[in-house]
């Protein structure tokens, strides 16, 4: 029997199969419907299931995978390996939770740091003993492009240039570029920094729609081999926790 994995994020959701921890099925779409979601327990024996969303609650599909398989309700004051220290854990972001389930499950007994680079860079980390005291959220890299636009009058609205890597500007556009992209590369490397510098044995693990754009500069840095890409760290957490249950 299979679990129905279901992450709902800011930008797009992910519909996903697993068989025990091997990943059978993956969808990304920009609009979760009801039909994908019946699709999906209509085409595998689905026994139990999963979702997390950082927005609102979708009960329509919550119900859907109530009535039809045995549904997991993901909160953080579910039991899993992970030691939950958040002093406010009511509101930690779901997303957030699972990532780190995730890299204490794939990594176990390893300090971690998690940098999720999607809507927000967030950056999370558990250390050995399976302990997440918190972390930190910052503006993702769409949204400081979005920003600059909008609260001024003449900078144009720009997005990634996954070739451009320069730490000037010759003229606005890649002024742009420069101060928002290796801005916020800077600003990983100076959390990777601090992480590194706590625990010099660090794992970083990236996940996020903007996983690609730092990776492949992490690459090229004194960090590549501490550097793990894991697209779908939350899926993986969430069937953790539907595993452990």
């Amino acid at each position: 029997m299979a679990n129905l994995v279901i992450d709902i994020g800011n930008s797009r959701s992910k519909i996903a199969i697993f068989n025990n921890r091997k990943l059978l099925k993956l969808d990304v779409v920009d609009e979760l419907t009801i039909d994908k979601v019946e699709y999906y327990l209509s085409s595998e024996s689905i026994s139990k299931s999963i979702l997390c969303s950082v927005g609102i609650d979708k009960n329509d599909v919550k119900d859907i995978l109530k009535k039809k398989t045995t549904y997991c309700e993901f909160t953080t004051s579910i039991k899993t390996h992970v030691t939950l220290l958040y002093k406010s854990p009511e509101t930690l972001g779901l997303d957030r939770f699972a990532a780190v389930i995730g890299a204490g499950a794939i990594h176990k007994g390893v300090n971690c740091l998690i940098i999720d680079a999607g809507t927000c860079i967030t950056y999370d980390s558990v250390n050995r003993a399976g302990e997440y005291k918190g972390g930190s959220i910052s503006p993702g890299i769409a949204m400081r492009f979005n920003a600059l636009n909008a609260f001024t009058e003449r900078l144009p609205l720009l997005k990634v240039d996954l070739l451009f890597d320069k730490w000037y500007g010759e003229n606005t556009i890649t002024s742009i570029l420069s101060g928002v992209q290796q801005g916020a590369y800077a600003e990983v490397i100076g959390f990777i920094n601090y992480y590194k510098n706590l625990y010099p044995d660090l794992q970083i693990i990236l996940c996020g729609g903007d996983s690609e754009f730092f990776g492949s500069r992490l690459k090229n840095s004194i960090f590549a081999e501490a550097v793990k890409t894991e697209p779908n760290l939350v899926l993986i957490g969430l069937n953790e926790v539907i595993l452990s249950a």
